[in-house]
This record gives structure tokens, sequence and C-alpha cells, in this order.
């Protein structure tokens, strides 16, 4: 005769042999932070003991919910945007949800493509800084058509009503600008970003910087680019006016780090020549030869602060008014502006 297989292991009979309720044993599971220590410690001994299978299926289907979010993000080796997810992870994991985690390679309809994908998977929730031009709103339509919650981040747009947590970037540009004057600069030019909010911000943050101390600075002085490659080309041909800027603000860190490349192989000084500050505060910014000055702009808090509204609006019965969060800059200065103290 076949051996009689054994009825799956339920919660409730955790909760019985340890007598405490079937609620406190499914917290654990979910790995929700309000749960004693000790009381935590013989729950998972048990469950180990038992060999305890969550069935989510179950679950996702007693909730009506699939305790997924997914999270789509233009470029996820750019370490601003791997600690926002670090950050989304942080608040939403110790909730029972789960992130599913887009790189859309700031290509629009590759995006449009994931936002589909997400919603056909019946993803609760999305959060999106999304690669789309300014006036194109067809993808958020399509998830607001679905009665899905979303929060943006990073990138905002005028004409979509949505929950949005980002930087101040016209504080960005406006800090930035600012140290390099304070550090003696006057002919101080910008690689500017994408015609995105965050590039367009910042943009407009240096010139009023500039305006606000009297300082003229030629169209020649504003170029262009994305990354450290294009950041480098920007910096090569800002070295060939005349004459040359003697600071540069980088959009990001890697525009500035590609700046910084082009500027030493030139045999120029840094910062004793040319003085250069980025903006993101990426990991390898007091790595590189000459540690780079930047504008932190409080990735992992982004992160953590979109999946609560996110959450908050996935568990709510009614439309919320869409919230906006801006986290004020910091200044981080390091050897590529002259270090600690000024010159």
């Amino acid at each position: 005769m076949p051996t009689p297989t054994k009825p799956p292991v339920r919660l409730k009979d955790i909760a019985r042999d340890l007598n405490v309720s079937v609620m406190t044993v499914s917290k654990v599971v979910r790995a929700c932070a309000d749960v004693g220590p000790e009381t935590r410690k013989r729950v998972l001994a048990r469950i180990k003991e038992l060999n305890y299978q969550p069935n989510w299926v179950a679950r996702s289907l007693a909730a009506r919910r699939t305790f997924m979010i997914g999270l789509i993000v233009p470029d996820l080796m750019h370490s601003f945007f791997a600690e926002i997810a670090k950050g989304v992870s942080a608040a939403i994991r110790p909730l029972g949800y789960d992130v599913v985690i887009c790189n859309s390679e700031e290509d629009c309809a590759f995006e449009s493509s994931e936002v589909d994908r997400l919603l056909a998977r019946q993803v609760d929730g999305l959060i999106l800084a999304s690669a789309q031009p300014p006036s194109w709103v067809d993808v958020f339509e399509r998830i607001e058509a679905r009665g899905v919650p979303y929060v943006l981040i990073d990138r905002r747009f005028a004409d979509v009503r949505a929950p949005y947590v980002g930087a101040d970037d016209e504080a960005i540009g406006r800090l930035a600008t600012t140290h390099l004057i304070e550090r003696g600069c006057r002919r101080i030019a910008h690689i500017a970003g994408p015609p995105l909010t965050p590039g367009v911000g910042r943009l407009k943050g240096y010139r009023e910087a500039l305006a606000e101390a009297g300082l003229t600075i030629p169209d020649s002085y504003v170029d262009h680019a994305k990354d450290d490659a294009t950041g480098y080309e920007a910096a090569r041909r800002l070295l060939a006016l005349d004459p040359r800027p003697d600071g540069i603000f980088g959009y990001n860190d890697p525009t500035a780090a590609g700046a910084m490349k082009a500027i030493l192989e030139a045999g120029v000084g840094i910062p004793g020549e040319i003085k250069v500050i980025g903006a993101g505060n990426v990991h390898y910014s007091d790595l590189l030869r000459v540690p780079l000055s930047t504008i932190d702009q409080g990735s992992a808090t982004i992160g953590q602060q979109a999946a609560e509204i996110l959450v908050k609006s996935i568990g709510s019965k009614r439309r919320r008014q869409p919230r906006t969060v801006i986290i004020e800059p910091t200044l981080i200065v390091r050897e590529s502006t002259g270090g600690s103290t000024a010159p």
C-alpha cells in the first residue's frame, strides 16, 4: 500500500503548538517588525522543525492581492537608482511584499512594455522613474485605467496627477554652482542633462545662482551629456573654449567623472586650474583619482518614502490626494573643489 501523505502544515498548527495567535505566526512569516524577539525566535524554530512552506497563492487569493510591487528605473548600473531600489526593498519587505525590478535602459518604448508586463502579472502597485518624454502620458493613463496605484520618483510630469518623491533639482543646481562661486570660480560651465525634469531643474538652478552672483556666462559654457562617456566628450569641448572654464558643474556624478577624466588627460590640474562638482553622491565618488565633490540627493530616502506612500495607497479604499515629497539636497565637499577648506 502507498504511504499516506501527510497533510500540509498550516499556520494554525504552529500557532496551536506555541500557544500564540495565528496573526502572530503570519507576521513572523511575512517578516513584520511588530513581533517580540523571543516570540519570533520560537516561531521561526517551529517553522524550521516542521519544514513549513507558506502558500503564497492561497494568501494572495484570500487577500485579493499578489503582494508584489513593480519598480521601474532607467539604469540599474547607476548607483543612484540602485540605492533607490535598496530603499524601496528595505521599506517594503518587512510589510510582506516582494519587489520586481525592471531596467528600462532609458528607452520609453521598452519602459511602456515593461509596465504592461507588470500589470499583466497583477502587481499591487508601481514605482516609476519614467523615461517617457514630458508630454507623453499614455503609459500613466493605462496604469490608471487598471486602477493600480503608482508613485513617480526622480522625474515629474506636469500633466500627471500622481504621488511624487524626488530631490529639489533647482536647489541642486543652485547649491553646486554657489559652491563653485564660493571657491573662487568665475567662469563656470555646466554639463546639462537630458530634457527631463532633473536636467531642466538643475540647469535652471545653475543659471539662477550665476545671476544672483552677477556672473554672465556665454551660451557655449553649457554643453550636454547623460553619462561618463558623453561627459568626457562635453568636457573636451569645454576645454577648447577661450577662455576655458575654471569650474564645471556636472548634471550628475557620471558626467562629472567623465569630465574629470578629460581634464586630467589634457594635463590640467583639479582643483588647481578647474574645479569640478557633480550630483548624486554615487558610491565611487570618493574613490576617484581626485575624489569628487557632489550633491547628495538622499537616494535611499527617496525609495523608502515612495514605498511607504505606495503601500498606504494599496491599502486605502478611497483615492488619496496625490502627495509630493521633496528631499532637500546636501553638499558633500571633496578634493575636486579644494577639499574641506576654501582656497
